[in-house]
């Protein structure tokens, strides 16, 4: 048997119930284990290879100002299905605007001094006077209004919201923010009933120990983020990276029950700000691994 192998065996065989004969696997071991065993079935090399984390560009602009909140929210170190690049190797101006524009509506509004309704709406025609840069290296200011609705129509994941009014254009990011003036009774709709509903958030197994132990935790942002389907689900747009391996389901009935206030986004995410920015382990419905849908014993 190899190292590796013998070695994770060894730990899955020490521990035993004093009260049962049956053999018990805390949910971090059998996750090891479940995952080894896929591993040397699918790769059988003795020593297999180490996978290196490599940290992602910076995907916005250069400017000091459009920069300095690196780290807030997902944006640090997240994976962004949108290609940065156009085509022969450069940057599209309007992939780059729109990610700039992620950015500022989620988590730099305040700090370059707009207008912000406790909606998450502010002016296009303010924004538009910004001093920054995109990565394309085209200054905000000198984008047009139909840029921004054409990089609004263009986001996969209907990261946006635009909103006549008075005469005046609007936008808003639809969900994701770190900036404490937004409300949630403002920004998205209330989820009162349970209907059938999926709820659940993606993960990975390097997280799993840490979430059965402390909860799901909103870190930086305002909200705890669920998808209302699978990873799979055609209809499903937002609320979940295309390559989580675990996926955590909330009990939404008994999370209502116990007054747990959850909302929608108007592009499909359920988001919640649980108990003081926890959602607790006693609300986990089942968890399971993805792509194989195996059954990942808990404690609640």
């Amino acid at each position: 048997m190899w190292p590796s192998a013998s070695l994770s065996l060894r730990a899955l065989c020490c521990f035993a119930s004093s009260s049962s004969s049956s053999l018990l696997l805390s949910p971090a071991l059998w996750l090891s284990h479940h995952f080894l065993l896929s591993s040397l079935s699918s790769n059988p090399r003795p020593f297999p290879l180490m996978q290196s984390s490599t940290a992602e560009p910076h995907p916005f602009s250069s400017s000091p100002l459009a920069s300095s909140s690196r780290g807030k929210g997902r944006g640090f170190g997240s994976r962004d299905d949108r290609s940065p690049h156009g085509g022969k190797g450069g940057i599209d101006r309007i992939d780059a605007l729109g990610r700039l524009l992620t950015r500022i509506l989620r988590h730099q509004a305040l700090e370059l001094k707009l207008d912000m309704r406790s909606d998450g709406y502010v002016r296009v025609h303010d924004l538009l006077m910004l001093n920054v840069m995109t990565l394309a290296k085209v200054p905000l200011r000198s984008h047009s209004v139909d840029e921004v609705k054409e990089a609004v129509r263009r986001d996969n994941k209907q990261r946006f919201g635009l909103l006549e009014e008075n005469g005046e254009l609007l936008i808003r990011a639809n969900q994701g923010h770190t900036i404490s003036i937004i409300s949630s009774e403002s920004l998205l709709q209330p989820i009162l009933s349970v209907d059938e509903l999926v709820c659940v958030h993606g993960t990975y197994k390097k997280n799993l120990e840490s979430i059965l132990q402390f909860g799901l935790k909103r870190m930086a942002r305002l909200h705890v983020h669920f998808s209302c389907g699978l990873p799979t689900d055609g209809q499903i747009i937002s609320g979940m990276r295309r390559d989580v391996n675990v996926l955590v389901f909330l009990n939404v009935r008994k999370a209502l029950e116990e007054d747990m206030k959850l909302y929608i986004s108007d592009n499909k995410v359920i988001l919640t700000e649980g108990f003081n920015g926890v959602v607790p382990v006693k609300f986990f419905e089942k968890i399971e691994t993805w792509p194989g849908r195996q059954p990942i014993p808990f404690q609640s």
